[in-house]
């Protein structure tokens, strides 16, 4: 089913919505959480909590790009519940390495005040991502957005884990670099 009609039904408030969600984005929304969480019992109920953000959210919300869409809702709701295990149990996992990684980047939460600087953040690193080639915004992105290990990328890109690690710590200075031109560190 397409997008537009799977959406049409979320506005229609049609329980069959879920199950076409489902259908058509479970595996990748399943992949984005346990990417995130490394454990599948989690992984499936943040991917469930999804349905319901989605379900609430359309309408007033008609998301251009659905897939997008639903993937952040996953991403968001996968990220609250590590900070909820971690802040039970201090420890490492795909995620916290990759947030660690550009911890020593990106401003604090509490320097950026309010939406309109987080607004102005995202499209700071949109701008940059838009700069990068091909494979540095697929590394990048697979690492820091949906949490890939370093294993994985080189594996599904046909590189060795040394040019994906040489290439993401490239990355990260040029993002650094950005970041201090723009303002933001």
């Amino acid at each position: 089913m397409e997008d537009r009609a799977i959406v049409q039904l979320y506005f229609a408030r049609d329980q069959s919505a879920i199950a076409e969600t489902e259908e058509k984005y479970g595996p990748y929304l399943m992949r984005v959480a346990k990417n995130v969480l490394e454990n599948r019992e989690d992984a499936e109920e943040c991917v469930n909590d999804t349905y319901i953000s989605a379900w609430n959210a359309m309408p007033p919300h008609f998301p251009d790009a659905l897939r997008a869409f639903l993937g952040k809702i996953t991403r968001r709701i996968s990220l609250n519940r590590l900070r909820e295990r971690m802040a039970y149990k201090r420890g490492g996992g795909r995620a916290a390495v990759a947030i660690e990684e550009l911890s020593e980047i990106l401003p604090d939460d509490r320097d950026t005040e309010g939406s309109v600087e987080a607004g102005e953040l995202a499209d700071t690193l949109n701008g940059f991502l838009k700069g990068l080639s091909k494979n540095e915004r697929d590394f990048f992105l697979r690492r820091y957005w949906y949490f890939d290990s370093v294993a994985d990328i080189a594996r599904a890109s046909g590189t060795s884990e040394g040019t994906v690690k040489s290439s993401l710590h490239r990355t990260r200075k040029k993002l650094k670099n950005h970041l201090e031109r723009e303002g933001w560190i």
